[in-house]
């Protein structure tokens, strides 16, 4: 056996079922042992997207998401995506192939400093340089992603470690680490609270049963970051929305008059919280992110088991305030706001991806989910060409389900090539192209804060149709609400491309 083969036995005995990927030379030995393998290879037309893929893989099932590219080109394909999920804090392993190890960090083809680059886009990027580090640095990976779960770790493998057969397994004892000294002091600040508060990111949702019984049994309301939506449903009385720079009435109301918020799984970002209060209990098991007088430095579930909470009693004073935001031209026809509230409508407990730009804003506004995972877009980074890739990953994790995609014309053609892909596959998707040809964002943003007219963001856009249907891709467009509806009103099953022509329209800022 050599060390490809032992590594994809580790994978197999980790329970992964899905790689995404593209061969190549320096990492054909892993693509020699994979296809011998039960694993599942999903092959994409570009790397970015197999990051992307494995990223959203894990947004929308809890399991760790896996992508692998060849050296130099292959690998550093994957940096848009790495970043995405870097900024994201999304656990995937990242395998890369490299050059023997006498050639790496020279002139030699496609040789380029491999690991220096990727550590600045991961949460640990490893370099062995013989099997037995190979084998360990694989472990330690696996063990991370799934018990510390703080972003990528990339691991890159040259030709020659992979083709040895000579490497040692050994026991991992590694520990999760954690600093839970503050919890004394947070505990006291509970116990004092009369008015406390939940925020809630992505770092909670994997405790979001519990999450759920707490703010139930003790009455405290919860709010959101965009990555914490659906950990208690949206059409609960004690889920008063989002929080920052899209808040919700409610959720603002509760911010500014909490005595005491617990934050648990969130970054703290500028677009959460523009100010840390004295007041903020921080749990993050990445302690880099951790803000405030309380630093909780551990794991949600650590968390929860060690406090006292007790019941609060200020939710009726918040349940006067208004919560629902008003949304101008949800039915006009056809502005993209009104085309995206059809779609949302037909299709309320659905998975939805969406990419970035404008229709993001509106599918974040008007989308309603009642569970985690049920609304899948980048947002740290928000790069352009997410949403097709990124359903791919969705799809094959959850084979049973119709996945919907809001993207915008100009995301469209970032990786159109993945279409390819999901007709392969025979995806269950449905592409929904809100196209107005422009980048309207760009344009708004131009208009508005640059007093200029638009310049360079005008798309001439070629004939989805056709493109769709080059790649064996039914299509259809529409350019009227009534239409819209009837396409919608159909019982379809994907691959499907939808190109909806929809007017211009600025989004409501915040």
């Amino acid at each position: 056996m050599n060390v490809a083969e032992k590594l994809v036995e580790i994978l197999e005995e980790e329970k992964i079922e899905h790689i995404f990927g593209i061969p190549g030379e320096q990492i054909m030995p892993m693509y020699k042992a994979l296809s011998e393998s039960e694993i599942q290879h999903i092959l994409t037309r570009h790397e970015q997207a197999a990051a992307h893929a494995a990223d959203a893989y894990y947004r929308s099932s809890g399991k760790v998401g896996v992508c692998i590219s060849t050296a130099a080109p292959g690998a550093l394909n994957f940096t848009m995506a790495l970043a995405t999920a870097f900024k994201d804090s999304i656990p995937i392993l990242v395998l890369t192939g490299d050059n023997d190890l006498d050639k790496r960090n020279t002139d030699y083809f496609q040789s380029i400093p491999q690991f220096e680059m990727f550590k600045h886009i991961t949460s640990e990027s490893f370099s062995p340089l013989n099997g037995t580090e190979a084998v360990f640095c694989l472990r330690v990976a696996l063990f991370y992603l799934k018990n510390n779960p703080k972003g990528p770790i990339h691991i890159n493998l040259s030709k020659d470690v992979l083709l040895s057969e000579e490497f040692e397994d050994h026991d991992l004892c590694t520990l999760c680490e954690n600093d839970l000294s503050k919890i004394v002091d947070a505990q006291k600040l509970i116990d004092k609270a009369q008015k406390p508060l939940f925020i809630l990111g992505a770092g909670a949702v994997s405790q979001k049963i519990a999450i759920r019984a707490f703010a139930e049994m003790y009455k405290i309301p919860v709010v959101t970051t965009f990555h914490g939506r659906g950990i208690l449903d949206e059409s609960d009385d004690l889920n008063l929305g989002m929080i920052g720079i899209r808040s919700t009435p409610r959720a603002k109301f509760a911010y500014e008059n909490s005595d005491c918020i617990i934050a648990l799984g969130i970054k703290a970002s500028e677009r959460t919280l523009q100010e840390i209060p004295d007041y903020l209990i921080h749990v993050n098991i990445n302690k880099d992110v951790l803000v405030g007088k309380y630093p909780i430095h551990g794991k949600v579930e650590d968390f929860l088991l060690e406090i006292n909470l007790k019941k609060a009693d200020w939710l009726d004073e918040i349940l006067k305030i208004p919560n629902e935001i008003e949304i101008e031209g949800i039915y006009d026809d056809l502005k993209p706001q009104a085309a995206i509230n059809s779609i949302l409508n037909k299709y309320p407990n659905n998975i939805v991806v969406s990419d970035a730009g404008s229709h993001t804003t509106w599918t974040t506004l008007l989308k309603k989910c009642n569970d985690s995972g049920k609304l899948i877009f980048s947002g740290g980074f928000a790069p352009m060409g997410y949403a097709i890739p990124a359903a791919i990953g969705v799809a094959i994790a959850n084979l049973d389900e119709k996945i919907i995609v809001i993207n915008g014309d100009g995301d469209f053609q970032m990786n159109l090539q993945e279409l390819a892909t999901i007709k392969d596959n025979n995806l269950n998707i449905i592409i929904f192209i809100i196209d107005n040809s422009e980048f309207s964002i760009l344009r708004q943003w131009q208009e508005s804060f640059y007093d200029m007219d638009p310049y360079q963001v005008e798309l001439n856009n070629p004939d989805f149709l056709k493109l769709a249907s080059s790649y064996g891709i039914d299509a259809v467009c529409v350019d009227n609400i009534e239409d819209l509806e009837l396409v919608l009103n159909k019982e379809v099953k994907g691959p499907l491309v939808v190109d909806v022509k929809v007017l211009s329209e600025d989004i409501p800022l915040p």
